[in-house]
Order: C-alpha cells, then structure tokens, then sequence
C-alpha cells in the first residue's frame, strides 16, 4: 500500500501543476469551485490516513503537528467570528475557504512521511523534471500555435472558457495565474541550479544507468526552461525573488564561483523580454517622477499662495481685479498601476479588515479575491491570532531546516535537495510581500508537499 501511496504521490506533482483547472461543481456566490484535483487530493489523503495509521500518535506529537493543528483551529474560530460577530462572510463560502487551507497544507505531512531514502527523493525529484519540460512545451504552445490558456483570474474566466494568448500579455502555461507560475518557478528553478552545480554530489540522482553528461545535460534543459517560464510570466518581483532565492542557495553549497555567472545569465535573458523590461522601466520612471515631482512641490510656493504671500509683506491693501480665475492646470498624475491597486485598494481593504476584529480577523473570502499581500491578506482574514498560528508553523519548519546548517563534509542528495529548498522558500516568502501565493492552489500544495520532503531530508533518511 506504501508503495502505491508512493506513486499516488507522484501523481500530485504530476497533477496539480498540469491539469487544467476546469470546475467541476461550482459554488454560488464565488469563484471558487470544486475540481476534479481535489477529488484526487481527497483520496491521495484518505490513502495516506490509513497507511500512517501505526504511527498517527507520534505524527501528532510532533511540534510541526501541533503547529498545524493550531493554525486550523484558530482559523475556523475565525470563521465562526465572521459569520456570527462581525457577520462578514457568507457561511458556505467561508468554510469552504477553510476546507481549501486544510487541503493546502495536508501534503506537508504526506511529503514527511513518504520519503523513506535519497531513492525516493530522487524519484520525486524527475517527477519536477517532467513537470517543468511539460509546462515549458505546453507555455510555447500558448505562445506560439494559440493552446488555449484556462485561468481562473475573474468570474467568467474561473467557469473553464478558454482563452488565446495576445502578444505582450503574461505567460500562464498550465497554472491559473501567470503570478501562479511565477511563484512556483521561484520555488523550484534553485533546486534545479544547485543539483546542476553539485550534480556528482547528487549520486543517487545520477544513478549508473544514466551518464553525468546526460544528467546535466537534462538539468540544464530543465533550467533554461523554468527560466524562459519565468521571464514570459513578466512577474517582475518574481525575477529578483529567482535571485535572491538562487544566489542563497549556492551560498549554502558554497559554489561561490557560480553566483555571478548565474546572476550575468539571468540578466542578459531578461534584457530580450521588451514587455518586462518596459515594466521595470515603468515603475522605475514613475518612482522618479513622483520623487522629483514631490521635491519641487516642497520648494516651489503654489501659484494660489503667492498673492497671499505678497499681501502678508506689504502694508498696502491689494486690489482687487474682476477677473475671472483661470482654469486650473489638471494635476499630472504618475503612477504604475499595479502598485496603484495594492497601495490604494487592496492592502487598505486588508488593514481594515484587521482593525475590525484585531485578533480574529473578518474571516476567509471576507476580503475578495486578492490582497497581493499574502502577510496582510493573514492579518484581515484570521486576526493576529491566525498571522502568529501560520508563522509558527514556518518557524517549525525553519527550526528543523536550518538545523542542518552549515553543510559539512560531502554532500548528498538530501543536502543539495535542502539548500535548494531554503534558497527557494527565501524567494517564496519575499513573493508572499506583493502575491497571494499561500492561496494558489497550483502553487500552494506542491509548496507544502515539497516543504515535507526538505524537513525529511533534514533529519537522518536512508541513502539507499
């Protein structure tokens, strides 16, 4: 059964990122809808339940369990508060959200307790291969032969109608969101550089049956595929999270040498992609502009204000002229409109939410679809009591993570595998600042599961 789990497993790598998100069973009164991946996550976990059924009691003593636990505790009071005290969200709906954050973070436990040896690591490692060459090919598709493009980014779009992509738009390739994608490749593309970079340390993903050449041969392809991914998703702060993320990670593996190349490479890339050029020079002009136009305005006396001023130096009374105030000049307005939206619109909507009931929140789905700020979206939605409940789970998971740290002496696959991880998590967590990341579900579950793999392969797995 253990073995069959194994490869059910398989299937939500395999799954989750490339299956369309068509629905299944829609819910009124949201975009939300039940698909048919969550009927395959369903019996994934049901699956798993009974096979870890010998060792529930020691899973539920561990303090990441504990962590969970709490986290989902809290945010079903939440919800309680939502529906029956500040009356903010519609019950179905809002435990439906719940249900969603349950399903989310489940594979976490399910990722601790099926990887058994580097083997299996390994296994699970090509099945990321595979998903990476897929999305690649069928991103391209899109791009180039009109692939239809399934996104859940509004209400008619959520209903399965599919779409063309049109020139100068954002990448989406198998995911709902080009954001969705962006994230995930942020998450995974430094797991791929350090395995390249270390691939003879990797011995178990480099087995006797296939060349060196041939693996990093494989690696690379799988690299320049995530990166080419990525740069067509036009996620400009998904491009500096891939940075940071992958230069951490060959700091944790000491391939030093590495850093600049990688860091020259993914510049000259980006600098082909006009649309996410002419984005970075958009919010680069309108930050200048509004700085310069901010300091003049501090110098300069507004023109209503100068015969005032006059008047105030002089003991003449002023005469008074019969003409007519001429037409103010309209005011030039600068500004980029994505951060428009989160500055003026949504993160606003989420600091209010908070300020209603500061340790509950308004509950899930209270306030709509986006925050593009996944901290702030914690804050309205589940109150300061949720926000310290989900980063007590990171901060589990990041205790038994860095535990490990330094790496010493030669390394394996479960340490190239962990550096990769905690250099990714850095560029998820600085993403989570401006996307709703935790709550895509594409991106969400294979976070999660893959998270259970790292904090295995941190402590003593078999090298088998």
């Amino acid at each position: 059964m253990k073995e069959f789990l194994k490869y059910l497993v398989a299937g939500v790598i395999l799954v989750i990122p490339l299956y369309p998100k068509f629905p299944l069973v829609s819910v009124p009164g949201t975009f939300v809808s039940i698909r048919a991946e969550d009927l395959y996550m369903l019996f994934v976990v049901l699956i798993w339940f009974f096979c870890s059924l010998n060792d529930f009691r020691r899973t539920l003593s561990q303090k990441i369990t504990k962590a969970v636990i709490l986290f989902f505790a809290i945010s079903l009071v939440s919800v309680a508060s939502g529906i029956f005290i500040t009356k903010t969200v519609q019950p179905h709906i809002a435990l439906l959200h719940w249900l969603r954050r349950v399903e989310y973070i489940l594979p976490l436990f399910i990722g601790i307790s099926i990887v058994k040896s580097q083997k299996d690591l390994s296994f699970f490692i090509k099945c990321l291969v595979i998903v990476i060459f897929y999305a690649f090919l069928y991103g391209v598709g899109q791009k180039y032969f009109d692939l239809p493009i399934i996104t859940t980014q509004n209400y008619e779009y959520s209903k399965g109608i599919a779409l063309r992509y049109t020139p100068g738009g954002h990448l989406t390739s198998t995911f709902a969101g080009h954001y969705d994608l962006a994230t995930f490749l942020v998450f995974v593309l430094p797991i791929f550089v350090v395995l390249l970079v270390c691939v003879k340390a990797s011995k178990s993903f480099s087995s006797s049956k296939i060349n060196l050449f041939l693996t990093r041969s494989i690696l690379l392809a799988a690299v320049l595929s995530g990166f080419w991914l990525l740069v067509n998703s036009v996620s400009r702060i998904s491009i500096l999270s891939y940075l940071l993320g992958t230069t951490i990670s060959l700091i944790i593996v000491k391939r030093y040498k590495f850093i600049p190349i990688i860091l020259i490479f993914s510049i000259l890339f980006v600098s082909f992609s006009s649309n996410l050029i002419s984005r970075y020079t958009q919010i680069i002009e309108v930050t200048l502009k509004k700085f310069f136009s901010d300091t003049i305005q501090s110098f300069v006396l507004p023109e209503k204000l100068i015969p005032l001023a006059l008047a105030q130096t002089s003991s003449f009374p002023q005469r008074r002229t019969s003409e007519a105030t001429p037409t103010p000049t309209p005011v030039v307005i600068f500004e980029d409109r994505s951060t428009s939206i989160r500055l003026n619109v949504e993160w606003p909507r989420a600091i209010r939410a908070f300020q209603k009931n500061v340790f509950l929140g308004t509950g899930f789905s209270s306030i709509t679809l986006a925050t593009d700020n996944d901290y702030l979206r914690l804050l309205g939605e589940t109150g300061a009591l949720g926000f310290m409940a989900f980063i007590l789970i990171l901060l589990c998971l990041f205790k038994t993570l860095f535990s490990k740290l330094p790496l010493k002496g030669d390394l394996n696959l479960n340490d190239v595998y962990l550096a990769g991880v905690l250099g990714g998590v850095t560029g998820v967590m600085l993403n989570a600042l401006f996307i709703d990341v935790f709550e895509a579900s594409k991106f969400a579950i294979i976070f999660w599961l893959l998270m259970g793999f790292a904090f295995k392969s941190a402590q003593k797995i078999g090298n088998e």
